[in-house]
């Protein structure tokens, strides 16, 4: 257990490093009206909490830098997440203000303001396919043998495909095809639609369909829906700009991994609330020396999507806890409050 004296000399030197990015010294510890300590028992301290594994030396003569567990007994027992302050809010009511109709636009720019407002790469997960139910299928010719079909998911997701019509078949037969196809595909996973074709839809348009065989293979062929992640990226060389990354083979590693996609299942592991990983709790030596700190958002009780914030070791983790606690919040309840319109 740490006493009073060792957690508030540990939190000022982490406050201190976070935002100078300069080993902390005892000397400059005295000066702080925060700790009314002497300079002999301030040194007596940090040499407890380096002993104790909180806070190390870079080198023989420099101050302190907090440790892996000094960050991780920060996160979880020192800080409170900072306020979101007037400006941050009217930067986030965009994302919640513009009435868009997919939900990857409202996710996209999410990524893209969250990554702005705090110079780190954010990540935001939007629903895999796999997840995503029919809410309703909506087909529009464009001329005699083309039309696009419009898949609208229980998510807001929307999927577009270009479906080849029989000669001859006119829109009375196309909106009795797709009453059916709604009638009986409704809920179902959209990637079971293609087997559920002919399970659920092929009796039906035997008898009241023409040309029902041909019309239920053109269905099985342009109605497929592949099965995949939607990964958001906003600012993805913002984390280069941090001082904390100097070393080309580091850069080089870090960049791999989000350039090939790698952090979708790490990032979707959160299963509810916010989540830090920091340094090797990130299990992958290219994130070693970085935060990433994540949200889960969802529609009514069913969560959806994630969104995560990548960052230094040295995160401001207040600012960004803030932030995404806020964000999460009001774009569940944008996403409920669209969905509950739509229905």
């Amino acid at each position: 257990m740490l006493t009073q004296r060792q957690l508030n000399i540990l939190q000022i030197i982490i406050d201190d490093f976070i935002s100078t990015n300069e080993p902390v010294g005892s000397r400059s510890l005295s000066k702080k009206a925060e700790i009314p300590y002497s300079p002999a028992t301030i040194r007596n301290e940090m040499a407890d909490l380096e002993e104790m594994g909180y806070i190390e030396k870079t080198h023989i003569s420099s101050g302190r830098v907090p440790s892996e567990k000094g960050y991780r007994y920060y996160v979880d027992h020192l800080l409170a997440p900072q306020n979101i302050q007037q400006e941050d809010v009217q930067k986030l009511k965009t994302v919640f203000e513009e009435r868009l109709i997919e939900l990857e636009q409202i996710v996209q720019n999410s990524a893209r303001i969250l990554s702005e407002m705090t110079n780190y790469t954010a990540i935001v997960l939007g629903p895999a396919v796999h997840d995503n139910h029919l809410r309703k299928i909506q087909i529009m010719p464009l001329d005699k043998k083309t039309a696009v079909a419009v898949i609208v998911t229980d998510t807001g997701h929307i999927e577009n495909k270009m479906i080849y019509l029989q000669d001859g078949y006119d829109s009375a037969e196309i909106e009795k095809m797709v009453s059916i196809l709604n009638e009986r595909l409704q809920g179902v996973p959209l990637t079971q639609i293609h087997s559920k074709l002919r399970q659920e839809v092929g009796n039906i348009f035997k008898e009241r369909v023409q040309d029902y065989d041909q019309v239920l293979g053109m269905l099985e062929r342009d109605l497929y829906v592949p099965s995949k992640e939607k990964v958001f990226y906003g600012g993805k060389t913002n984390i280069l700009s941090q001082p904390d990354f100097n070393d080309i083979g580091k850069i080089r590693m870090l960049m791999q991994v989000i350039e090939e996609g790698n952090l979708y299942e790490m990032i979707a592991k959160n299963k509810g609330g916010i989540n830090v990983k920091i340094g090797t709790e990130n299990e992958n030596l290219a994130l070693n020396d970085c935060s990433i700190v994540t949200a889960t958002y969802s529609i009514g009780d069913q969560n959806i999507g994630t969104i995560a914030i990548l960052g230094p070791t040295r995160m401001e983790y207040a600012r960004v806890i803030g932030l995404l606690k806020y964000f999460s919040n009001h774009l569940s309840k944008s996403l409920t409050d669209l969905y509950l319109e739509e229905r």
